[in-house]
């Protein structure tokens, strides 16, 4: 994250808590969290199911990169989500990036947000799960020009391979609230924004995005800090909210 991202963020009063779609802080006052931690708390900040699967996994004393069998689930788990497609498991961007280079790859590879759809031939997914491991998503006859991937914590993986079943779910059965006046005011063409499914997209940047990220978080919401990342419209917001977000944008 890069300092003008940074210094976005600190215009938050101190973040005591998170929870579902909201931030709550020092100040009193709640945020309508529409960054989501770029789309890794899309499910929400605190999902009980996950959480309760790291409780375990820590219980049991599996901290340590040692094989484990959930290596194998989480693998199947992406293998429902990207079918076709080999992986590679990292603990972290470092090493994923580390091994891109090694594979001869420079420049930025693309990002997979949940709900999207749209698959490179090479892709990093944004799961719903902020803790890693991080994935490398492949076509199989690119597996020769990768090394192997890292051997992941089982502590990480109990709660990643969850999310992703928690995130399949969601796909194949979308229960999520639709924000119908939200949508028919960007569908009139009256914003700087636009909407591609549960995503917010602007091409506003520089000290305009600046302006607007301010706008936002003085009415209540939390905008991405970078303008290349998409606003996420959340699962639960009342109608009261949703009069406040119709007017920001």
């Amino acid at each position: 994250m890069g300092q003008n991202e940074q210094g976005l963020l600190r215009l938050l009063p101190k973040v005591l808590r998170a929870r579902d779609f909201y931030l709550y802080l020092e100040n009193g006052k709640r945020l309508t969290d529409l960054w989501l931690a770029g789309g890794r708390a899309v499910l929400g900040h605190k999902p009980p199911n996950i959480l309760r699967e790291l409780k375990n996994a820590a219980e049991r004393g599996l901290f340590a990169p040692l094989p484990h069998p959930l290596e194998k689930r989480f693998l199947k788990a992406l293998a429902e989500l990207f079918p076709d497609r080999s992986f590679r498991l990292y603990n972290d961007s470092g090493s994923l990036q580390c091994a891109l280079e090694q594979a001869g790859f420079s420049g930025q590879i693309p990002l997979w947000r949940p709900f999207l759809g749209e698959q490179s031939s090479l892709f990093i997914p944004i799961l719903p799960w902020q803790l890693g491991p991080e994935v490398l998503v492949l076509e199989q006859n690119m597996e020769a020009s990768f090394p192997p991937g890292e051997i992941i914590p089982p502590v990480l993986l109990a709660p990643a391979t969850r999310a992703c079943y928690d995130l399949i779910a969601k796909i194949r059965n979308p229960d999520r609230q639709r924000y119908h006046k939200v949508e028919k005011t960007l569908d009139e063409g009256k914003s700087l924004w636009r909407r591609q499914g549960i995503y917010l997209i602007t091409e506003a940047a520089g000290e305009e995005y600046a302006a607007l990220f301010r706008k936002f978080l003085e009415g209540g919401f939390l905008l991405p800090p970078a303008p290349s990342e998409p606003a996420i419209l959340p699962a639960l917001m009342s109608k009261g909210e949703e009069a406040k977000l119709i007017g920001l944008l």
